[in-house]
């Protein structure tokens, strides 16, 4: 069972983190994305959805008609913010659908830093008006994101852009400085990881900042090319982490 990739119109922004320097966005899908995906690829016949407690928590079911059978795959919701039964609803199914394969190709969007936002401070809590839409979204043979092109929804005025230009930019300082010894063939999946082991917790270690170093060929995280980088730096140094 393939389903194609989404469409930048079918992709939704949601501010995760506000500090005063800026934003990071995630991308999401909603339910309806996945509805008429499954309708378009399967028919809307050929599919269908149930949802049980279980221990408390609440099970979606999404079914497929596979050869005459149904198949199912299921998976568990959590509670929105603001309406608790409905956010449980909508969220296991849109968890279910993606072990069905819909929209999996989000989890390799990079990190989104955001600078052009406008934060506003509310009984000590952060805040920002600011609504972001994806332009636009491209992805490699293997289906991850490659390029990808956010826009400020009020304004029209392009935020964030990743793609052609830093693989360029990355290209250039590998043909401008002699390679080191060490690991130099790491993919962005790979590098996002450290990256995020770096934010989230405290076992970073001098091996994985050498691998990062060794494989852009550069003395020092700070030195690091491209904006894609630069989106992470940014994340690490409001977060007051060292990146020498």
């Amino acid at each position: 069972m393939k389903f194609r990739l989404l469409k930048a119109n079918e992709i939704e922004c949601r501010v995760s983190t506000l500090t005063d320097n800026g934003c990071s966005l995630l991308l999401y899908k909603d339910a309806r994305a996945d509805m008429n995906l499954l309708d378009e690829t399967v028919g809307p016949e050929n599919w269908q959805r149930t949802h049980e407690l279980i221990n408390g928590n609440l099970f979606c079911n999404v079914g497929i008609k596979v050869d005459g059978e149904w198949i199912w795959k299921q998976d568990v919701g959590t509670e929105s913010n603001t309406e608790k039964e409905k956010g449980q609803a909508s969220d296991s199914f849109k968890r279910a659908c993606v072990n069905w394969g819909l929209g999996r190709e989000l989890y390799t969007a990079p990190f989104i830093w955001i600078t052009d936002v406008k934060i506003e401070t509310f009984n000590g809590k952060r805040k920002t008006n600011d609504r972001f839409a994806v332009k636009s979204i491209g992805y490699d043979a293997s289906g991850n994101i490659n390029s990808l092109t956010i826009v400020n929804s009020k304004t029209h005025k392009v935020v964030y852009s990743m793609g052609k230009q830093v693989a360029t930019e990355y290209a250039e300082v590998e043909q401008n400085q002699e390679p080191k010894k060490g690991i130099t063939n790491m993919n962005d999946a790979e590098l996002r990881a450290l990256f995020l082991r770096y934010i989230n917790n405290n076992n970073y270690s001098d091996d994985d900042k050498q691998k990062i170093c060794s494989c852009y060929r550069v003395n020092s995280l700070t030195e690091m090319p491209g904006h894609y980088c630069k989106d992470y730096l940014l994340k690490l140094e409001a977060k007051g982490k060292q990146i020498a």
